[in-house]
């Protein structure tokens, strides 16, 4: 491979370690206006616990977002408890989206559920 083909490929490799980051950051941005538009307020109920990193994640994610949910803390609230046990979910979070549950938090999915 001469220099000059080095030098392209690592370029193209430079370009995509950049642009990979930029381009989910403006998907997300993208899923998110979606998501904000479409959920109206009581769409989203987010079945979470106080250890549960991927509830904090989908938590900051969603309120960064600006979509309207709502959270229940199974340590906190016993009838949460009992929704999330009466689903058999193997963890959180656990998201009721328009009453359809879903495990685990998915932008995508949330935004097909309410499409």
């Amino acid at each position: 491979m001469s220099r000059r083909d080095q030098l392209a490929l690592g370029l193209i490799a430079g370009l995509a370690l950049v642009g990979w980051p930029a381009f989910q950051a403006w998907r997300d941005g993208q899923v998110g206006e979606e998501i904000a538009r479409l959920a109206k307020p009581g769409d989203i109920l987010m079945v979470s616990s106080e250890t549960c990193l991927f509830c904090t994640a989908a938590r900051r994610w969603m309120t960064a977002q600006q979509v309207p949910f709502d959270e229940c803390l199974v340590e906190r609230d016993g009838a949460c408890m009992a929704r999330f046990q009466a689903q058999g979910a193997p963890g959180t979070p656990l998201l009721f989206v328009r009453g359809q549950p879903q495990l685990g938090f998915s932008p995508e999915r949330v935004r097909d559920a309410l499409r």
